[in-house]
């Protein structure tokens, strides 16, 4: 197992996952350095940088298959530290927000390039620990890199925070360079390939409509858990961040698990942890006025989603290995955009019916999953062994 080059893969995705989540707690703090502007102003940023990823995902992605991932994420990573430096000086707020973009953009390509060649590099057989590994970077920007970022906030300056993050980008980018210096695809394997190219792969259709339904029952539940704490259980925000952290420290704790995946089958142990999750979010509807209770099943949703996204990514990564760039960014687009839908659309499930239906609703958004998993099941073949 090259762990040596899945750390550094880890680090990128902690520094991309720190700048996508760190706006929201230092708001307050930034909207000071910018005349007439409060920390809903400042949240503008952060969706022009979730619009600039998307659009990123889908429009230069499919570079990775026409350079190699181990160059589009040296790229990659070398302008998301160009942006972030930006961030870190920008005069103005609308700069600010023009920076975060440029910051989304190198994270569109630098995403898929990172899963790729994740896929690349994985010794054949342990394939879901090495993606494991990689995704745990979304842990530690959650658990640390968040929580750090506050800290230097408060006690330095938020410019410090952007500062931080680009020079870390920065080295990321520099260890790329000197370590990556080939990729592990054969010369002449490159594939020109396009987001349409990439959905005519067979199989990929149902395979981003779970992706797509999965993750809007995360992002969605996520975005509401938050507000239902503060409102309706009157928790102080000290408490509210505990959902995060036990979250987080699930999502981590799912690392050794991962060899289970090669173990079995990802095809055999998608319909238990599908279902397990899908059983979380029940637990979570049934206990939605104990603080105690949800820390607890916020760790089980941690270890669940992990597993799942592990799965998800496994399952578009063999389609076509040759156009692995161009799918992983639909997956990055498909993500985003499953955001986005999926939080407008539990909003008036919150206001009517409140936290319970939007548990509920999580839990059939994965139903479609298991169903689906449970056909892949039926049609994988039983390997002695597994």
């Amino acid at each position: 197992m090259p762990y040596g080059l899945l750390s550094v893969l880890l680090a990128a995705v902690s520094v991309i996952g720190s700048n996508s989540l760190v706006l929201s707690p230092i708001s307050g703090s930034v909207a000071l350095s910018f005349a007439g502007s409060d920390a809903a102003d400042v949240m503008i940023a952060a969706a022009c940088y979730g619009l600039g990823t998307a659009g990123s995902a889908l429009t230069l992605a499919p570079r990775i298959d026409q350079v190699g991932a181990g160059k589009a994420l040296f790229q990659a990573m070398s302008g998301l530290a160009l942006a972030l430096a930006a961030a870190a000086s920008a005069p103005t707020l609308w700069l600010l927000c023009l920076s975060q973009a440029a910051a989304g953009i190198a994270a569109g390509m630098a995403l898929p390039a990172i899963y790729a060649l994740t896929a690349q590099i994985a010794p054949k057989g342990r394939e879901s620990e090495a993606m494991g590994l990689v995704i745990t970077g979304w842990t530690v920007s959650l658990v640390l890199g968040v929580s750090l970022s506050a800290l230097v906030a408060e006690f330095a300056h938020w410019r410090a925070v952007f500062a931080g993050l680009a020079g870390l980008a920065g080295v990321i980018a520099v260890v790329l360079r000197l370590g990556v210096s080939q990729d592990s695809q054969a010369p002449g394997s490159f594939l020109r390939s396009t987001p349409l190219t990439a959905l005519r792969v067979p199989g990929i259709g149902r395979a981003l409509l779970v992706c797509a339904s999965y993750m809007a029952a995360f992002y969605a539940l996520y975005a509401y858990i938050g507000p239902h704490a503060k409102t309706v259980l009157n928790q102080p925000v000290a408490s509210i961040g505990l959902l995060s952290l036990a979250y987080g420290v699930g999502f981590g704790l799912a690392v050794p698990l991962d060899r289970i995946i090669d173990r079995r089958g990802p095809d055999r142990i998608a319909v238990a942890v599908f279902c397990l999750l899908a059983s979380v979010y029940v637990a979570m509807s049934l206990t939605v006025w104990s603080m105690p209770v949800l820390i607890a099943l916020c760790v089980l949703w941690g270890v669940a989603n992990h597993l799942g996204l592990n799965l998800i990514l496994g399952r578009l990564g063999r389609l076509d290995p040759r156009q692995g760039g161009s799918i992983m960014g639909l997956y990055s687009a498909t993500s985003y955009l499953s955001l986005f839908f999926g939080t407008l659309a539990y909003r008036p499930l919150f206001d009517a019916f409140g936290f319970t239906a939007c548990a509920l609703a999580s839990a059939l958004c994965v139903g479609l999953a298991i169903l689906d998993s449970i056909r892949l099941r039926a049609a994988a073949p039983r390997v002695q062994g597994q």
